[in-house]
């Protein structure tokens, strides 16, 4: 029994830890996957798809599409895909599934358009490629830290402006990561600094023009695989997807006692302890003077049930009035 509840705490805890993963993040890895298997398939060429120098040079501009999904080896895509899982599912669920595929691809050609002019700008001995998911998983962290409202961040219990989190994240990939190239890390960072100041406006997709297309293939089979979440691209709706409603079971929230009228005592006088504790104010409490005999008929019916309470208090109302009035008919 002990070994289950352990087992159990263990479990409740790694979903904690573990991220929901989302239908953008997903396709990301599919594709990262995919490219992966036919590298390796088919055995290309060392770097093939890395960026630098070359775009221009040769004219190479499809690699700022295929460099992000590009990867050497095996411990590169799965460190890359770790990040891209923990960091990057908060901008998608602030924008939803559509306009996340759809600034990834905008931060990443960004980023690698910048990079590839900056290395072509360096010597011919100093020039590196990059690839790889980290700048634009970088550049999707400084996008949301423009947008977020908290001015702290946390990281392994360490407290630290909100707007520092992408450079210590850039210090972290780049020392973990094999293969990481500082240079188009940061250009990255600063791109999607730039995106949160606004510089790409013109380039924005519509809360309306995403709403029609989530509606489209592919995004239709994305919606219907089970057991990942689709953030759609409404506020509204993305708010009753990541915020469902709460419906608790009879008996799981606490509610109100009150302590149950003892029987013992009057309608006239005040209980003097509740639960065991003295009452404060039946000292202060003179009690009730008594009723005046001509109010009996009221004050009864005060006391009876809704069901004979009119009955009652009508016929001993209409006979104490009866007896009344042929007594002060008999002193006449």
């Amino acid at each position: 029994m002990i070994r289950t509840d352990y087992f159990k705490m263990i479990v409740q805890i790694v979903k904690e830890l573990v991220p929901v993963l989302t239908s953008g993040i997903l396709t990301l890895i599919i594709l990262s996957c995919v490219l992966f298997g036919i590298e390796t398939y088919f055995n290309f060429t060392q770097g093939v798809f890395s960026i630098g120098a070359t775009v221009f040079q040769n004219g190479h501009i499809h690699k700022l599409l295929a460099y992000p999904f590009y990867h050497k080896t095996s411990a590169q895509l799965l460190l890359n895909i770790a990040a891209l899982v923990f960091l990057s599912g908060s901008l998608e669920k602030g924008v939803g599934t559509v306009r996340f595929l759809f600034l990834f691809f905008l931060l990443s050609t960004t980023t690698g358009l910048f990079y590839s002019f900056l290395d072509l700008l360096q010597e011919e001995g100093s020039q590196s490629q990059a690839e790889g998911l980290v700048p634009v998983v970088l550049a999707s962290v400084a996008l949301t830290t423009m947008h977020t409202k908290m001015t702290k961040g946390f990281l392994c219990g360490v407290s630290f402006p909100t707007m520092a989190l992408p450079w210590v994240l850039l210090i972290i990939t780049t020392a973990l990561i094999p293969r990481s190239v500082l240079p188009c890390n940061i250009i990255g960072i600063l791109v999607g600094w730039m995106k949160g100041k606004g510089w790409f406006s013109f380039l924005d997709m519509s809360e309306a023009r995403s709403g029609t297309l989530e509606k489209m293939m592919p995004f239709r089979l994305l919606r219907s695989i089970r057991g990942v979440k689709f953030v759609p691209a409404s506020t509204e709706q993305r708010r009753k997807t990541l915020l469902p409603l709460i419906n608790p079971t009879p008996g799981s929230y606490p509610v109100q006692a009150y302590a149950p009228l003892s029987p013992i005592n009057s309608p006239n006088t005040v209980a003097s302890s509740y639960e065991g504790w003295q009452n404060s104010t039946s000292a202060h409490i003179s009690p009730a003077p008594p009723l005046h005999p001509h109010e009996h008929g009221s004050a009864h019916t005060f006391e009876l049930n809704h069901g004979h309470c009119s009955e009652q208090s009508f016929g001993q109302s209409c006979n104490h009035s009866h007896s009344h009035g042929l007594n002060h008919l008999g002193q006449l």
